[in-house]
């Protein structure tokens, strides 16, 4: 996880087939996840008892001259905004 799609694909056919598959536009993030999100619903249903959902945060920052066109994540004592995006998720 967290590598590039070069990386991950090994070659250049499946990075070529990747990239065709990310930008067919009869493919929806929602299609993708469809499958994802039922899985979890089986699971949940078939537990016996509590089902913990673990959340985390993940900040990433970003240099720009102007931070406020992003977002700041927290002011640095030196004066200067620290830009980025806070992310939460849930595992």
């Amino acid at each position: 996880m967290g590598q590039s799609i070069q990386l991950v694909c090994q070659d250049w056919a499946n990075t070529k087939a990747a990239y065709r598959f990310f930008s067919n536009d009869r493919v929806s993030e929602a299609d993708i996840l469809t499958g994802h999100f039922q899985s979890t619903r089986d699971r949940v249903v078939a537990a016996e008892g509590l089902v913990l959902v673990l959340h985390g945060t993940t900040e990433f920052s970003y240099q720009r001259e102007k931070s406020e066109v992003i977002g700041i994540t927290k002011s640095i004592n030196s004066g200067r905004d620290k830009a980025g995006i806070a992310s939460n998720s849930a595992y």
